[in-house]
């Protein structure tokens, strides 16, 4: 029962604060730690094999370091359950950003409707892989309509299941794994061998959280009064054109529920990285009310996640 209110209470608390740059934040940590590692241990003299090794070693230090304090944290503050809750509830809480995803989402949107466009690709590159100094208004807001679908599963989906599963420890882990792939699972010649390990355990992590992802998407279209058919139709056809085996399952039924194509070839580290498009082409220029609808349907799926996963939790302990 404790695992539940933790998590409602971090949803809650997500959804009013989102994530303020100045707060102490766990994957700030693992992101420093990752850092260190990559440039300790990815070095373009080793092997390909070694750095094959290293990689899978800066997985383990990563993702077994992070889940070892945070359990030692939890152990700790056992001794007075109030101290235990809100410990529980704030390490849950850094594991989720819907709102932060949407905050910045909105910057965006303010730059481009400002007529800023060097600013909204300057903020778009922030929460986005590819190289953005180039890209026209549309490609802006399609790169951010691509992200915060992507991450309504990565952001939000995933750790909302992890964390009903095994709590703050779990979903730390999850966050770690998370990350890892944000910043090595790269398929460039700097981070194809010693990122490799991190971008398929990443893979493997999110499959069934992608999945469920796309099922509560296409619930929110139709709660929304948006096109849940075209949602269907492109969710099934084009959920697997994607170089991830699971990133396309959201973005798929975004593009189908708002009538637009995302997708297609990208710039990333200066390399062209050709990507199948997602969705039919409508003629639709993406524009802000089309990001705005986006981060509509990341509440409503969110909020579809934690009422499904909760309740499952509540039935299982009541059983």
């Amino acid at each position: 029962m404790n695992i539940v209110i933790m998590v409602l209470l971090a949803f809650v608390l997500d959804l009013l604060i989102g994530d303020p740059h100045p707060w102490p934040h766990p994957v700030k940590a693992i992101g420093r730690l990752i850092a260190v590692l990559t440039k300790k241990f990815n070095k373009p003299e080793y092997s390909r094999k070694k750095r094959k090794y290293l990689g899978v070693a800066t997985w383990l230090i990563t993702v077994g370091g992070t889940g070892l304090v945070a359990y030692i944290v939890m152990r700790l503050a056992m001794f007075n359950y109030y101290l235990y809750m809100i410990v529980g509830t704030y390490l849950s809480y850094t594991c989720l950003s819907a709102r932060q995803l949407a905050i910045e989402a909105e910057k965006i949107m303010k730059s481009l409707k400002q007529g800023n466009l060097k600013k909204a690709r300057y903020q778009v590159g922030m929460i986005v892989g590819r190289d953005t100094e180039n890209l026209s208004a549309e490609e802006v807001t399609k790169a951010t309509i691509e992200t915060v679908a992507e991450n309504t599963s990565d952001g939000v989906v995933a750790p909302l299941l992890f964390l009903v599963i095994g709590g703050p420890v779990l979903g730390l882990m999850y966050k770690a794994i998370n990350t890892l792939d944000s910043m090595v699972g790269y398929r460039n010649e700097k981070y194809r061998d010693f990122g490799e390990f991190s971008a398929k355990v990443d893979d493997i992590a999110n499959y069934i959280p992608a999945r469920l992802t796309w099922l509560f998407l296409i619930i929110s279209s139709w709660v929304l009064r948006d096109d849940t058919s075209e949602a269907v139709a492109v969710g099934k056809r084009d959920c697997e054109k994607h170089l991830s085996p699971n990133s396309a399952f959201s973005e798929a039924v975004v593009a189908g529920a708002l009538h637009l194509q995302l997708g297609g070839p990208h710039y990333y580290f200066g390399e062209l990285v050709k990507k199948p498009y997602i969705g039919n082409n409508h003629l639709v220029v993406a524009a802000n009310w089309h990001l705005r609808r986006t981060i509509t349907m990341l509440y409503m799926a969110s909020l579809l996640s934690l009422g499904c996963f909760e309740l499952i939790r509540l039935l299982i302990i009541w059983k």
